[in-house]
């Protein structure tokens, strides 16, 4: 069975929650574990301690952010999956995990369909392209046009092979044609670095993560991949209006806890991000990071997942990277 198939089945059922005798009222009943896949500083770093401070307040209990980053979020996914049901040990997760890492990977050390309980989307960040500023471009139509000139001749920064920033020039170069060259890296922070410093050319990077480097001059920032220009940028074109119908680069946030989670914690874990993310105060945060909330039913977070595995696939394949 495709793997579409097989999301579109799960996303009917809403996997990984058990009906069960209730337990919200004792929940939580010792400390709660924030699982990160990525290490500190990043927007899933954000989110984790915005998460661990509402939830410390509103159950009395501690919450531990705990960072295991590795293997495009593998080692921290895995050890989620196989912890106990009980929803003392979540997972804070990009799209990625779900999504880009079953076309990547032969084998992964957790399925990605019945390995997890989906409980709340959290947001939806907006990418950058951002160029140094010594590379003679304005526009996207201008980079094209250099790619056109010299293929192959502008390089960009990832964050490592499979990578968001990765996918998503690849998938800048499968709509205009354009060839660019990738220079890895283990982290979005030492990309950017070397874009700043001129070592690499360009690269796509979260709309939060860039505005001050672009405001103190340091990147020009051309254009953003959302699908509609960004409210709080309004005078930021979009790639797909800047001459590549088509094009979204973003990237979704989601809570997940263990396969088997009893529906009514869910339901209360559940509750608990959609009064954080409505408050005023912590939406005035997420507007200053660019984020836009996307807070939802459990079915939700399935359903974006369902939508976006065969964009992905179609977009790994295209680039020709086969799976390790």
């Amino acid at each position: 069975m495709p793997l579409w198939l097989r999301l579109l089945f799960v996303a009917m059922l809403v996997p990984g929650i058990a009906p069960g005798p209730a337990q919200a009222q004792d929940y939580p009943s010792r400390p709660v574990t924030l699982i990160s896949p990525a290490a500190p500083g990043g927007v899933i770093d954000r989110l984790c301690r915005i998460l661990a401070a509402r939830f410390q307040e509103a159950w009395g209990r501690q919450i531990v952010v705990d960072h295991r980053p590795g293997a495009n979020n593998q080692i921290a996914a895995e050890f989620v999956s196989k912890a106990p049901p009980d929803g003392h040990t979540l997972l804070v997760s990009p799209e990625s995990t779900f999504v880009v890492n079953p076309s990547l990977y032969r084998r992964l050390p957790y399925d990605p369909l019945k390995g997890f309980t989906p409980i709340a989307g959290l947001v939806i960040i907006n990418q950058a392209l951002i160029l140094h500023p010594s590379v003679p471009a304005e526009t996207v139509k201008d980079v094209l046009a250099l790619a056109g000139k010299k293929p192959g001749g502008l390089n960009y920064g990832t964050f490592g092979s499979g990578s968001s920033a990765h996918l998503n020039m690849e998938m800048l170069q499968t709509l205009s044609g354009a060839k660019f060259t990738a220079v890895h890296y283990k982290g979005a922070t030492p990309a950017l670095t070397d874009v700043i410093g001129g070592h690499i050319q360009m690269m796509v990077v979260s709309v939060g993560t860039v505005v001050p480097q672009w405001q103190e001059k340091k990147v020009k920032f051309i254009a953003v991949g959302a699908a509609q220009r960004v409210p709080l940028l309004p005078e930021m074109p979009t790639v797909a209006e800047s001459g590549v119908p088509g094009y979204e680069a973003v990237s979704w946030f989601g809570l997940f806890g263990p396969p088997g989670m009893s529906a009514d914690v869910v339901a209360k874990i559940n509750a608990e991000v959609r009064r954080t993310f409505a408050d005023p105060e912590i939406r005035k945060i997420m507007d200053r990071e660019y984020f836009t909330p996307i807070t939802g039913a459990p079915e939700d977070l399935t359903a974006r997942i369902v939508t976006d595995e065969p964009k992905w696939r179609k977009v790994i394949q295209n680039a020709g990277l086969e799976a390790q």
